[in-house]
């Protein structure tokens, strides 16, 4: 709210924007967003931790928040729209943190976020988005040799991305870009982010079945105010 956002938000004008990281509930923050969004947020039982918010134009039939598993929804990491064509999942990904002491509990998260998309997608289409904490490919990020073994990039958490994958989710922006140096999030330190020093961690990954209503996949890199940019896509009318 103190860099920018509101600007962006009325420059871009989003039908739907997913927000993760929130670290707040709604009343800890001035709710001066326009009034055509309905706003939905799942806060963490920690205050000030993780967090995830969807702003939406177009009113959900329903909103869920969490997996439905008590081990994984104490910190407001998934919250799920569901719209008349689709299920649109907002999610902040566990980090593994940097000595991997999460990666253990990481890897039960990928396992269990798949069984729940799969199960949502016997009902309808998918669409899911946010910060993963992964970069999936050597592509992905611009020194992949070095971080080889650090979180982020180890090899348990890319076949959990590629578990996805081979489940038939396809990653939106590969859709329409095969190269690299295209990147989501760059270190506050060292001026990675003038350098183009990032990683490509926030994703929009959506079922197959969806791929002829995908018009565009797109990073904002150009957009400042956190560590992270923007991403999004474009769908056609259902």
């Amino acid at each position: 709210m103190r860099k920018n956002f509101l600007d962006w938000l009325d420059r871009e004008q989003p039908d739907v924007l997913c927000l993760q990281e929130t670290r707040c509930s709604p009343n800890d923050v001035e709710q001066l967003w326009p009034t055509r969004y309905r706003t939905h947020w799942n806060e963490a039982a920690k205050k000030g931790y993780s967090g995830t918010a969807i702003f939406t134009v177009v009113p959900p039939l329903n909103v869920t928040r969490g997996l439905g598993i008590p081990g994984h929804d104490q910190e407001g990491r998934v919250l799920t729209a569901e719209f008349h064509d689709f299920f649109l999942l907002n999610v902040y990904t566990p980090n593994s943190q940097r000595e991997l002491t999460r990666l253990a509990y990481r890897q039960e998260w990928d396992r269990d976020f798949l069984k729940h998309l799969k199960k949502l997608e016997k009902q309808k289409p998918v669409i899911f988005c946010g910060d993963l904490n992964v970069a999936h490919t050597e592509l992905d990020l611009a020194n992949p040799k070095a971080n080889t073994k650090n979180h982020g990039f180890t090899p348990e958490e890319r076949a959990g991305f590629s578990a996805v994958v081979k489940a038939g989710f396809l990653d939106s922006f590969r859709q329409f870009e095969s190269r690299g140096s295209h990147y989501t999030w760059w270190s506050p330190m060292a001026g990675a982010r003038a350098r183009n020093v990032g990683w490509r961690i926030d994703y929009f990954l959506l079922s197959a079945t969806l791929r002829p209503r995908l018009k565009s996949a797109f990073i904002q890199a150009q957009v400042m105010g956190s560590d992270h940019c923007p991403v999004g896509i474009e769908l056609k009318a259902g």
